[in-house]
C-alpha cells in the first residue's frame, strides 16, 4: 500500500513518474484528490480523477508512466490517494498485461446503521466491485458519521490490513490513529470501535500457498523471473 500525500502543488511543481516496467502484479490506483494522468504500452492515455479506480494488470510486463494532466501543470492543485498492489495467482503471473477504468459511479456504495460503505474492488457478500480482479479479495471503504462498533466477524475472509486514512479506532483497550495499518491473519476476527468522522480501508482475502519476491517494480514467485526482467530492463 502506498498512501501519496496529501501534498499541495504549486504551478511549478507537477507529478513526473517517467515510463517503467512492471511484472507478477496488478496495481489498483484510487484518488481522492486531484488527478493523475496514466498512459501505458497497451495504448492506454486516461487521467484518473477523486472516486474512480485505475486497475492495470501488469502480467508478463507493461510499461506505464504516471503525470500531472496537462491542465492542472500551470496551477496550483493537491494530490491525495492509494495505491495498492496485488501479486497475482502463480498461473496468471505471465498473463497478458490489460487495464481497465471504472468510474466512481460504478462501484457499489450502501448504508449500514451510521456508516457510508464502499466497495472499491472485489467480493463482499452479496456484492461485487467491477474491477476484474485475478483472486478472491476485497477492497472496502468505511467512513463512519457516529462512534460506534464495526463488527465484521464472519463477513470477511482470508487475512486483511486495516489502513486509517484519518481519524481513529480502538482496539483490546489500544487507539490507533491515522496512517497506522493493523493486520491479521484471520479478517474473521475483525471487529474494532470507530470514532465518528473516521475514514478506514480494508483489504485482504484469501492469501497465495506460494511466497511472493518483490525487487523496485517486479513481483514473482520466482527469483529467477525477477532477475530476468531486471536484465531486460537494463537493456532497454
Amino acid at each position: 500500500i502506498d498512501h501519496m500525500g496529501p501534498v499541495e502543488l504549486g504551478s511549478g511543481e507537477n507529478l513526473d513518474i517517467a515510463p517503467h516496467p512492471h511484472i507478477g502484479l496488478s496495481t489498483l490506483t484510487f484518488l481522492f484528490d486531484g488527478a493523475i494522468k496514466h498512459k501505458d504500452s497497451l495504448g492506454n492515455d486516461i487521467v484518473i480523477e477523486p472516486g474512480a479506480v485505475n486497475w492495470m494488470t501488469a502480467g508478463k510486463g507493461v510499461v506505464h508512466s504516471e503525470r500531472t494532466p496537462d491542465y492542472l501543470r500551470t496551477i496550483d492543485k493537491s494530490l491525495h490517494g492509494l495505491q495498492i498492489w496485488i501479486a497475482l495467482p502463480k498461473n496468471l503471473e505471465n498473463m497478458d498485461p490489460n487495464f481497465v477504468h471504472i468510474d466512481a459511479n460504478d462501484l457499489p456504495v450502501w448504508q449500514e446503521d451510521h456508516l457510508d460503505i464502499k466497495l472499491i474492488a472485489g467480493e463482499f457478500e452479496d456484492k461485487k466491485s467491477g474491477v476484474p480482479v485475478y483472486s478472491k479479495l476485497y477492497m472496502i471503504e468505511i467512513k463512519a458519521n457516529k462512534t460506534q462498533t464495526v463488527n465484521l466477524k464472519n463477513r470477511l475472509y482470508g487475512e486483511s490490513g486495516l489502513y486509517i486514512l484519518e481519524g481513529s479506532i480502538h482496539h483490546q483497550n489500544n487507539e490507533f490513529g491515522a496512517k497506522q495499518i493493523l493486520i491479521t491473519k484471520d479478517a474473521n476476527l475483525c471487529e474494532f470501535e470507530i470514532t465518528a468522522g473516521t475514514t478506514v480501508y480494508l483489504f485482504g482475502g484469501e492469501p497465495f500457498p506460494e511466497e511472493r519476491f518483490i525487487y523496485w517494480n517486479f513481483v514473482s514467485s520466482s527469483r529467477e523471473k525477477i532477475e530476468e526482467a531486471k536484465l531486460k530492463g537494463q537493456a532497454q
